[in-house]
């Protein structure tokens, strides 16, 4: 039997409380250490399964890594591998952005297409075709894809037909000891893109305009260590506010980062909730507090690419609004399998109905009702979770594993902020 949540409802959430280091984040970060021989600390990383597995591909490839209390100490004095074991790559979708950095470093990788969640078609094409655009050779066989480059790496000014986060990560780890300059044109702005963006020019790389659509990387001949800190898991901190508003909760999330979540908060505005940004922690932290109080209205809205509403919210978005009054609507523009989330609601009593095209319509507000439901993905688990603390009774969570890859110690963050919820 694996781990389950045990979750008793109609609790409002109250109080202060500070989320990990971004899970998406401390990912690219791992895998840029990859590019210098030196030692790279990293600190705040969260104690998560996706940062084991991948810490395990990169001592395949020949780095030694040590984990000490919230912070990762890796080194690559020599890479021994550039092909990681396919079933560790199959675990873990961030994993084929070893192809970029090896590229970079040594000039060729070869990588199994990588595994993740269930949530649709991610295809490598955009990769693929940056790291042609500088000079790359790429080649597949049966279960493998060959990328090589028999001469230095050259700039090119790369078009992406869609601002794919792991591609512009792919990209700027290939780019940055390529010579000339790169210009990705339509690249991800993503939060978590900016800090990778930044700590490879901590590590001596050239790039401008990280947080834009447009990317500037200027070649440099070597990268060398760094000591860095990941941002906080604005992903996180989305789930805990919406698991405040659906419970009617009041909370201070210490040390969210305002701007990173304001897709989230103009909609818990638009909802009729107290949202206050900037507001100052006993520890001296800055974050956003919330309190869902008021009786709160339905909502239209859109998940779409960064600085949009992001994806992974949609799922506990959803939760929250069963609670509200009025029929809300989402759209999912990122994701063609985002919506696995639906039957586990249905079966805790919410009126939710599938539209076409991935849009999903909310009546609300439902009682919900505890019973037994699935994880089928991290944030469909969230959403079960956000859901599991608004309704009546207890509700029986399986499947937490995928809940163990995103979230660092999920029941206890809820347990301090009056959630009842324990792991058996």
């Amino acid at each position: 039997m694996s781990d389950a949540y045990l979750i008793t409802g109609s609790n409002e959430l109250k109080g202060t409380v500070r989320v990990a280091g971004s899970k998406n984040a401390a990912l690219y970060a791992v895998v840029a250490s990859l590019l210098t021989s030196d030692e790279v600390i990293l600190h705040n990383v969260p104690d998560i399964a996706d940062i084991e597995e991948l810490s395990d591909i990169l001592r395949s490839l020949g780095t030694l890594v040590r984990r000490e209390n919230k912070s990762l100490i890796l080194q690559s004095k020599t890479i021994i591998s550039t092909k990681p074991p396919g079933e560790l790559v199959q675990k873990l979708r961030a994993s084929f952005l070893v192809v970029g950095a090896l590229l970079g470093r040594v000039g060729s990788a070869e990588c199994a297409a990588p595994g993740g969640d269930v949530i649709g078609s991610r295809p490598l094409d955009i990769h693929l075709t940056g790291f042609r655009a500088l000079g790359a050779e790429i080649e597949h066989d049966e279960t493998n894809w060959i990328v090589s480059s028999s001469s230095p790496l050259s700039g090119a000014s790369i078009f992406f037909d869609y601002p794919s986060v792991l591609a512009t990560v792919n990209v700027l780890l290939a780019a940055v000891l390529a010579n000339g300059v790169t210009i990705i044109v339509n690249a991800a702005a993503e939060p978590e893109v900016e800090m990778v963006a930044n700590m490879l020019n901590q590590m001596g790389a050239n790039i401008s305009g990280q947080g834009t659509a447009h990317i500037k990387i200027s070649g440099v001949h070597k990268l060398h260590g760094c000591d860095f800190t990941i941002i906080p898991d604005r992903l996180e901190a989305g789930t805990l506010l919406l698991s405040a508003i659906a419970t009617r909760g009041e909370v201070l999330i210490s040390n969210a980062v305002p701007e990173h979540l304001s897709s989230l908060t103009s909609k818990l505005l638009e909802m009729g909730a107290e949202v206050q940004m900037d507001v100052q922690s006993d520890d001296g932290d800055t974050g956003i507090h919330v309190s869902g109080a008021t009786k709160l209205q339905s909502v239209a809205l859109q998940a779409v690419p960064y600085p949009g509403f992001a994806t992974d919210l949609h799922p506990p978005m959803a939760s929250a609004l069963t609670q509200v009054t009025g029929v809300s609507f989402i759209h999912e523009r990122v994701y063609d399998n985002r919506t696995l989330y639906v039957s586990e609601l249905r079966k805790m009593g919410a009126q939710i109905t599938l539209g076409s095209s991935s849009s999903v319509l909310i009546e609300g507000p439902s009682q919900l009702r505890g019973t037994r439901v699935k994880a089928l993905d991290i944030r469909a688990g969230a959403a079960v979770v956000v859901a599991a603390l608004a309704a009546e009774g207890v509700t029986t969570l399986e499947d937490i594993f995928h809940l163990d890859r995103g979230y660092e110690n999920l029941a206890g963050t809820l347990s301090s902020i009056g959630g009842k919820i324990e792991r058996v």
